[in-house]
């Protein structure tokens, strides 16, 4: 059979795609944080000082939230784009990438490592660069929605130095775990 597909069956294979990718990027992105305690409610993080240019605590799941969908719906352009040599290479890139992105959070909230962190995003960004790139060979539109993650990648990695020269001493800070301060003994 020879025949090409119809605008509006390689619409719906996109879709197809899209549904399964861009679920499965945002739950494991969220449970990656969920599972390594993120952001304010965890105690270390909270004593560290953070730099003055930190948004609020709201705006880190909304932006990743955002920078997720772009991610699902790029990898699922190229998982689409059947006829491309590069697609494998490409979707291979991605997982490295995205394998990365996974473990920044549990190095950083969940070990208390920022240096080690910081080392995991550069990594991120070079993995994510390379996967840009190899996705502008298989398709402009999904370069181009890994573009705001790129730039997120590098305002992460910013905010990670401060915070790492801001609390030289963040990786030996011990919480206590008891979780409250009351006694509840009285």
């Amino acid at each position: 059979m020879s025949e090409l597909a119809s605008s509006g069956q390689l619409r719906a294979a996109f879709w197809r795609w899209a549904l399964v990718t861009v679920p499965m990027v945002v739950v494991l992105g969220f449970l990656s944080g969920a599972l390594s305690n993120s952001g304010d409610a965890n105690r270390w993080y909270a004593l560290l000082d953070k730099p003055w240019f930190q948004p609020p605590s709201w705006a880190f799941p909304v932006a990743w939230t955002i920078l997720y969908v772009m991610l699902g719906l790029a990898v699922a352009i190229v998982l689409n784009a059947r006829g491309s040599r590069f697609r494998g290479y490409a979707v291979a890139l991605f997982g490295v990438a995205f394998a990365l992105n996974l473990t920044w959070s549990p190095v950083f909230f969940g070990m208390h490592r920022p240096t080690m962190a910081l080392a995991i995003i550069v990594g991120m960004f070079v993995a994510a660069l390379a996967t840009t790139i190899a996705f502008g060979r298989v398709r402009k539109t999904a370069a181009w929605l890994m573009v705001p993650y790129l730039g997120w990648l590098v305002f992460a990695g910013i905010l990670n130095w401060e915070i790492i020269r801001l609390n030289p001493g963040a990786e030996g800070l011990v919480v206590d775990r008891a979780g409250t301060q009351i006694d509840l003994t009285r």
